[in-house]
């Protein structure tokens, strides 16, 4: 309990600091909202063009579209602190978590509550619910659940792609561009169906970085396709969440082979 209201307590300072210019945050806000719109008008404008997406249609790919931006800005919201780890690596703020009577992974999940994800967040979710009321799917509630747990499971994805990356800074003290293409690269991708790939990045988006598991494989259920494992379906989450504690435990790794780069 002790350690809850600690994270409170960080969440709350983190909160106050990006309230201080409100003004500021507003602007922000409103520049993450306008991006994310911005990709998804460059989606509409596509299909404006071809009418589909081999078997997919616009209404579809929407849903695809707010799931995968949803995803990574929950994962965005509230870990934050390790996808900036490597700053805290370069300026040996890191040192001070480490001799405090307190877990560094609180102390680096607390230390910065990213409020400005929830535009992005927002902007996924009235996206997804838009193209199911475009496609009136007549889900049953265990379908339903499937959807939300989905977009939670993804948020975990990403969020254990972030811990690993934090990891790998112990080391490199630099992030390494290859997490951002599994992290932002990866949405670009999971924007759309993932049966549109071929090649190596199907095979490595199914098997080796199972980012199939954040909507294709739901999605694929939910929308009835012939191909679709209800199996995988309603594994996706579970799997979403084992990559999570995978990251988690190669942070902690990482954090016992930690040395001050003495900043």
């Amino acid at each position: 309990m002790n350690a809850i209201r600690l994270y409170f307590r960080l969440v709350r300072v983190s909160l106050r600091t990006q309230m201080a210019y409100r003004a500021s945050f507003s602007v922000q806000m409103l520049a993450n909202i306008a991006t994310t719109l911005a990709d998804f008008f460059a989606v509409f404008a596509f299909f404006q063009r071809f009418g589909a997406l081999g078997h997919w249609s616009f209404a579809q790919v929407a849903v695809f579209y707010g799931m995968a931006n949803a995803s990574l800005a929950l994962s965005e919201l509230w870990l934050r602190g390790f996808d900036i780890f490597e700053r805290h690596v370069q300026s040996g703020d890191f040192d001070r978590y480490l001799i405090r009577p307190r877990s560094a992974f609180l102390q680096v999940l607390g230390a910065d509550f990213q409020l400005l994800r929830l535009g992005r967040t927002g902007v996924g979710l009235i996206t997804s619910f838009w193209g199911l009321s475009q496609l009136a799917p007549g889900w049953q509630a265990s379908e339903w659940a499937l959807f939300f747990l989905a977009i939670l499971g993804g948020n975990f994805f990403y969020g254990g792609v972030v811990l690993v990356r934090a990891m790998v800074s112990v080391w490199t003290v630099q992030s390494l561009e290859l997490f951002n293409m599994i992290t932002y690269g990866g949405v670009e991708t999971a924007q759309y169906p993932l049966d549109i790939y071929t090649g190596f990045l199907r095979r490595f988006f199914f098997g080796i970085v199972p980012l199939a598991a954040t909507n294709y494989w739901p999605l694929s259920y939910l929308f009835r396709q012939p191909d679709a494992s209800a199996l995988l379906a309603w594994l996706s989450p579970l799997i979403c969440l084992g990559v999570f504690l995978l990251g988690w435990i190669a942070w902690h790794i990482g954090v016992k082979h930690y040395r001050s780069t003495g900043s």
